[in-house]
């Protein structure tokens, strides 16, 4: 397990702020990796999921969707025993036929609460007392948000650009995603608008994190809320960015490890990013990969970070172990 990294703050030390931003799986692999580094750490979640119970609750009473700041906050969880059961609980999912199959209770909690407090950031708050999280989970926008993508290789013509609505369909699509963008739900005509603590969050903290997970539906959205990606832009905090290591069907698929950060450059023009992390073994051709980061302003790392037991997935420890050698910058870890 990696040693804690502080940060300094007028000649005293304290706990790293750490940021991550993503949503899903990937959002909570960093997390996993985070909570091995520093106790100061804050999830900002995509807010844009259009299926399952997220969208059910989403479509019927018009809240953000729920269920990836409720994995945000399990990844954060206290593992000890009195709030462990709370954890255990937010992940459960009712079961049969009825109005409530499908449902996760911690999905139901979040849209209790927020019918009694009216704020989600103090439903987040108050879900993170419940559960004993050490740090915050924010949304990266009070309102939900759509997504719509422009694809490619859906027709005979396998240049022919569609234009694909939601998340859910942009994230199965047997096509290739080229480009993505977010609006206000409802039809609104004003773009996105971040969550002013989350940007904050990402303004003072030492290091921000962006990725692994779903590349155009996961990772990317935090580019496309304009406030959002200012704060990326102009933070002071050492920007890091995690690979993943397989392409994803649909979203990247074909994609080669440069591609995910050429598509942060369409999106993105003006971020400048410190560090690349990738596997050593999901790079074939690491001076492409290099060359990529460079034009973005990074370093490379290539370390070992992926699990020997579950295909896909970074291991936490390993995961740690880099992002500290990247926040050090030592440089017989760099290649």
């Amino acid at each position: 397990m990696s040693a804690p990294v502080s940060g300094e703050s007028g000649g005293t030390s304290r706990p790293l702020r750490a940021v991550a931003l993503g949503g899903g799986h990937g959002l909570q692999m960093s997390l996993a990796a985070l909570r091995r580094v520093t106790t100061d750490i804050t999830a900002v979640v995509t807010v844009a999921d259009d299926g399952g119970s997220s969208g059910r609750l989403r479509r019927e009473l018009g809240m953000l969707p729920p269920g990836d700041l409720r994995k945000a906050l399990s990844a954060l969880a206290s593992e000890r025993d009195s709030e462990r059961v709370w954890g255990r609980l937010f992940e459960h999912r009712f079961g049969g036929n009825g109005a409530l199959a499908g449902h996760a209770v911690g999905n139901l909690v979040f849209a209790g609460l927020l019918e009694v407090l009216g704020d989600p950031i103090a439903v987040l708050d108050r879900a993170c007392e419940l559960l004993g999280v050490q740090g915050r989970v924010l949304p990266m926008s009070l309102e939900p948000l759509d997504m719509e993508a422009e694809v490619v290789g859906l027709d005979e013509d396998r240049d022919a650009v569609r234009t694909i609505r939601g998340q859910v369909a942009i994230a199965s699509t047997p096509g290739r995603v080229k480009r993505v963008r977010l609006t206000a739900a409802n039809g609104q005509a004003h773009p996105p608008r971040a969550a002013p603590e989350a940007v904050r969050a990402v303004l003072d903290a030492d290091v921000v994190l962006l990725g692994p997970g779903s590349w155009f539906t996961s990772v990317l959205p935090h580019l496309l809320v304009p406030e959002l990606r200012e704060a990326l832009v102009n933070t002071t905090a050492q920007r890091i960015v995690v690979l993943n290591l397989v392409p994803q069907p649909g979203e990247t698929a074909d994609f080669s490890p440069e591609q995910h950060l050429d598509v942060i450059a369409e999106h993105a023009p003006k971020l400048r990013v410190d560090a690349v992390l990738a596997d050593t073994d999901a790079v074939p051709t690491p001076d492409r990969l290099r060359a990529a980061a460079a034009e973005l302003g990074a370093q490379t790392l290539l370390d070992r970070v992926a699990a020997t037991t579950a295909s896909g997935r970074h291991e936490p420890d390993a995961l740690a172990a880099s992002l500290t050698a990247a926040l050090e910058r030592r440089t017989d870890r760099w290649r």
